[in-house]
């Protein structure tokens, strides 16, 4: 830029705004109060969605070796390792307690919020105290803090923050400790979220901010952070892209131009939700871009507008102020307006906790705009400007602690979903899959039903759907959608083990026995499916293809450390080792597995397994006679 230098235009300052500039650990302790006071419904809130994906199901969380593979496998859950590795840590802290994970995001958004209120003042933005108050208690922000699994936005947040403040310092103190702070700091924002890749364009809008011009030792500096962000964004372009190709590439095909009208779209949607957060909601209705219609290419329009107009008017202050509020924000949000390949896309374009770090930048803009209008009013003017922001301050924590209660369990989650966007297949989808866990059979098969209608081509509706009929008996329909689900993606080897569970049951045992075979064939560690197999090989006589030595060896395997803690999987261990006689071995899995049972409160199993037990001390193998109804139910 050929602009001359320029310092950001300060404005007169009311007492709330010296008190608070003067008394930063007060701006602190205000920001922790209101904030853990705003989300106190999430102290009783327990994991909702993914959080099973991130932390309580994640593998990483409990092997031996689980730092290794959060450090170095693309398939470990998503590539935030910084943000696993805190999961982890927090793992051997506290448990699956889920309070003290609810209490900790929480507490990185205050700090956010502190920190929001460093940089804003360093850079004279007025009202920097008020605009960190109102990102810290503004709705929008609910997805990020009260979801567990986004400790990426919160962890990743704290770092971006801490990177832009410390590189504020370089010129100031003229010390490179500050610079190698701001780069380490960057590097762990892009390690706990990738999207944080934006940070380099952050600083550069920071030094125009000040300065009103680039000089050659910005770009210096700046460039090692560029070329982090072009390392982890090639990175995430790669896990993404897997990711998708391992679901099927159909909802993601999109064109260039459906492409920039979704962009455009997108901005004006986030910008409408900061203004007047309404029906906020955990999955908005996805859009159908028609890049050839007129009318979508406005939003996109507009936005090119006002970016010229601003500009063609950037000397004047209240254009810089404009470009720098809304340049961040748009900014902010290029890594999730639809030019990439995002997962999250297969469900909505949109996603509050997209704008998690870029919010600040219209709020900033917002507040500091009405705070230059207050001071240039009279005294009574100024007043009613501090009565207006105590009030917003107000309505918006009030309106975050409501919003927050959506946030207490997947149940409450999924409905009020639905409530404010009954499209959503994929809220149908797992409050019917919530509910079928549950053993609310019949209410499972309606949401099921509904998915359907909705996504005709969802897999695992048809196979679940499938399940639940299986539960009540309705076998020849449950049967129906295993192979509906089959002719979606023939490969589906869960489904296969499905199937064979529904044709055991009704009786077609040759049949169900294939049905294992081919699930084995496609997945050779499918544990359901050994199992399975297992029990049919050492009941069935012979000439019917029992064979207890592959039985056996079957059983064995289905027992393998991630699974050998099964009660049900043991007891089929000592049944294929009772039809190979060797007892002594099938005694020894059946007081394992009747261990197990009690330990779980299964009464009925462990009732079972001790009368089989006794056949094994007496020298007998278990009768085939019951064994047509008795392998794992669907």
């Amino acid at each position: 830029m050929d602009d001359a230098p320029q310092q950001p235009t300060a404005v007169p300052s009311p007492a709330t705004e010296t008190c608070f500039a003067h008394r930063p650990w007060l701006v602190a302790l205000v920001l922790v109060i209101v904030t853990f006071a705003a989300y106190q419904p999430t102290w009783r809130a327990g994991f909702i969605w993914d959080d099973d994906d991130h932390l309580t199901t994640n593998p990483a969380m409990t092997a031996p070796h689980g730092l290794k593979m959060i450090w170095s496998s693309l398939a470990v859950s998503r590539y935030y390792p910084l943000t696993l590795t805190s999961f982890w840590v927090e793992r051997r802290l506290w448990g699956l307690d889920p309070l003290p994970y609810h209490q900790v995001n929480i507490a990185l958004h205050a700090l956010n919020g502190f920190l929001i209120f460093l940089v804003l003042h360093r850079l004279r933005v007025p009202a920097a105290w008020l605009a960190a108050m109102l990102w810290a208690l503004h709705p929008v922000n609910v997805e990020s803090v009260a979801w567990i699994t986004e400790l990426k936005n919160t962890q990743s947040g704290l770092f971006f923050f801490l990177s832009v403040l410390c590189f504020l310092h370089v010129d100031e103190q003229k010390n490179g400790s500050w610079y190698a702070l701001a780069i380490g700091c960057g590097l762990a924002a892009m390690l706990s979220k990738p999207s944080t890749v934006v940070l380099p364009v952050a600083l550069l809008l920071c030094v125009w901010w000040e300065r009103g011009h680039w000089r050659r030792v910005d770009w210096v500096r700046i460039a090692p952070f560029f070329l982090l962000a072009l390392g982890m964004s090639a990175l995430t372009v790669v896990e993404q892209r897997g990711h998708i190709q391992r679901e099927g590439t159909a909802e993601w095909n999109l064109g260039m131009a459906e492409r920039f009208v979704l962009a455009g779209k997108a901005v004006w949607f986030y910008a409408s939700k900061l203004l007047w957060p309404a029906r906020l909601t955990f999955v908005y209705p996805r859009w159908k871009p028609d890049a050839g219609s007129f009318l979508s290419w406005l939003p996109l329009a507009a936005l090119v507008a006002m970016g010229m107009i601003l500009w063609v008017w950037r000397r004047q202050v209240w254009a810089r102020a404009a470009l720098f509020g809304f340049g961040f924000f748009v900014a902010a949000l290029v890594p999730v307006l639809g030019f990439l390949e995002v997962y999250y896309f297969r469900y909505s374009f949109v996603a509050d906790h997209f704008q998690y770090l870029a919010s600040i930048g219209l709020i900033a803009l917002a507040v500091s705009t009405a705070a230059m209008v207050s001071q240039r009013g009279r005294r009574w003017g100024r007043r009613l400007g501090t009565l207006v922001a105590a009030a917003v301050l107000l309505l918006l924590g009030l309106s975050t602690w409501r919003q927050a209660h959506a946030y207490q369990d997947l149940e409450t989650l999924w409905r009020d979903t639905l409530a404010k966007n009954p499209n959503a297949w994929i809220a149908q989808y797992n409050l019917g899959t919530l509910f079928l866990e549950s053993n609310r059979v019949s209410e499972a098969i309606g949401q099921f039903e509904e998915t359907l209608r909705l996504k005709p081509d969802h897999l695992e509706a048809h196979n679940n759907l499938g399940n639940a009929l299986a539960r009540l008996g309705r076998l020849q329909e449950a049967i129906g959608q295993y192979q509906q689900a089959l002719r979606i993606k023939p490969d589906y080897a869960k489904t296969y083990n499905n199937l064979g569970n529904a044709l055991l049951q009704a009786g077609r045992v040759q049949e169900a026995v294939g049905q294992y075979e081919q699930a084995l064939r496609l997945k050779p560690d499918l544990a359901e499916a050994q199992n399975n197999l297992a029990w049919l090989l050492a009941t069935l006589p012979p000439a019917q293809g029992g064979d207890p030595i592959r039985a056996v060896e079957l059983a064995r395997r289905s027992c393998e450390p991630d699974h050998s803690r099964s009660a049900d999987y043991l007891d089929t261990l000592g049944i294929a080792y009772a039809a190979a006689g060797q007892f002594d071995a099938a005694i020894a899995a059946a007081q394992r597995a009747i261990d197990l049972a009690r330990a779980a409160g299964q009464t009925n199993l462990v009732k079972e397994i001790a009368a089989r037990l006794e056949l094994y001390r007496s020298g007998r193998a278990y009768s085939p006679s019951t064994a047509v109804t008795s392998p794992g139910n669907p």
